[in-house]
């Protein structure tokens, strides 16, 4: 398959992502449309990869997925410290922690 089409795919993903959290009010959401952003940087750094023949992009991936990865558990025990108090995981009302 040309290249093209895999950067096109990444670029609608990036989007979808973006549209994802400027759009939603749902924080597990907004985590997915990051998470969608993350994999979209990930296809790119595979297809360059592959491209140009090396390795380096396949690392870049591994770094980006443990630092992904480490996100969705850190965000999530955050989520569920906030639903405790707040009783809702509503984005708006998160910004009454600004102090």
């Amino acid at each position: 398959m040309p290249l093209g089409y895999y950067l096109a795919l990444s670029a609608v993903m990036f989007v979808i992502g973006i549209v994802g959290v400027l759009v939603r009010r749902n924080a597990l959401i907004v985590f997915m449309s990051l998470e969608l952003m993350f994999n979209a940087a990930n296809l790119l750094f595979v297809t360059f990869a592959a491209y140009y023949g090396t390795i380096i992009g396949q690392i870049s991936v591994f770094f980006v997925m443990t630092v992904a990865a480490a996100e969705v558990a850190v965000g999530l025990a955050l989520m569920v410290a906030i639903f405790r108090t707040k009783h809702s995981i509503d984005v708006d009302q998160m910004s009454s922690l600004k102090g």
